[in-house]
């Protein structure tokens, strides 16, 4: 029996006063490809703003039209909602975002495109560039797992190490669905010398056919458990039970000590308010004014 599937129930109890005000929480979104994505994205920014995130971020591909996008919104984000955007970025427009006031970066080398041979930069290397054009917080990726071009377990574990001695402020990882392999990866980062949070990266998925895709394309295990929990199940009941799996992830993650979750939303965000909630981030509630109060 897994570490998490023995715990899930007394995970699920877990009282919200105790983590009451100690959660942190950041959010990452795509740049959408057509004007109902970018509906759908707003609509999302929106409603996950109200939970006063650390910050979100932006992800782009090696195509030139999608930075432009992300450029664009990362921009407008800051402007309509005064939430620090970051983006995930590259050299070439890195000191127009420091001139336009972003001060928070995910520093990722990305996919390469195919056939491309070997990349002309690392993580390290654009950590230690970005420095030099500003004091950027920064934030490099983690791989709980190995990352699936890595030699050996060690040798990521040593790549990651270099991002965090050329500045990086955090690591945030690769998302998973087993605890028990974040948790591992931690105490290894420890050992090695790495000082800095390692914050998990979280992927609400309602639908297991798109998890087990997820998965397969990005070297993740999903546990036995999980796989058996959604054997025959119809999709209603499988929605529910995959949030309730979510939620006890997170709470399995936060009572290890964990205060820090950075959730891939894909743009949607029921699923990540939902499992927000039951951190205990909330919106803040207003007052009512002191004439309706007098009414009341």
């Amino acid at each position: 029996m897994s570490f998490f599937h023995a715990n899930q129930r007394e995970a699920l109890n877990q009282n919200l006063a105790e983590l009451q005000g100690q959660i942190n929480v950041s959010f990452e979104f795509f740049p959408p490809r057509t004007s109902e994505m970018e509906q759908t994205l707003w609509q999302s920014i929106d409603r996950l703003s109200e939970l006063k995130p650390t910050f979100v971020s932006v992800t782009y591909g090696a195509n030139s039209g999608e930075r432009e996008r992300t450029h664009s919104i990362i921009k407008d984000i800051k402007e309509r909602t005064g939430l620090d955007a970051a983006p995930h970025e590259l050299q070439a427009i890195a000191q127009d975002y420091w001139r336009s006031g972003i001060r928070h970066i995910v520093a990722l080398r990305g996919d390469l495109p195919p056939g491309s041979g070997r990349p002309a930069m690392y993580g390290a290397d654009l950590v230690a560039l970005l420095k030099k054009v500003g004091d950027f917080d920064i934030s490099v990726a983690a791989y709980p797992e190995v990352h699936p071009e890595a030699k050996s377990a060690q040798s990521d574990l040593i790549n990651l190490k270099k991002k965090v001695d050329a500045g990086a402020s955090r690591a945030i990882t690769q998302f998973f669905f087993d605890v028990e392999s974040y948790l591992r990866f931690r105490d290894r980062c420890v050992a090695a010398g790495i000082d800095t949070e390692i914050v998990p990266g979280i992927l609400p998925v309602s639908n297991f056919r798109q998890l087990q895709r997820f998965a397969s394309l990005t070297n993740v295990k999903v546990p036995n458990w999980m796989t058996a929990m959604f054997d025959g199940l119809d999709h209603d009941l499988e929605t529910r039970k995959m949030v309730g799996a979510s939620i006890a992830m997170v709470k399995i993650l936060s009572r290890e000590g964990v205060k820090d979750f950075h959730f891939y939303t894909l743009n949607r965000a029921e699923l990540t308010y939902a499992i927000c909630h039951t951190l205990g981030v909330r919106p803040e509630i207003k007052a009512a004014p002191a004439a309706n109060r007098a009414a009341g």
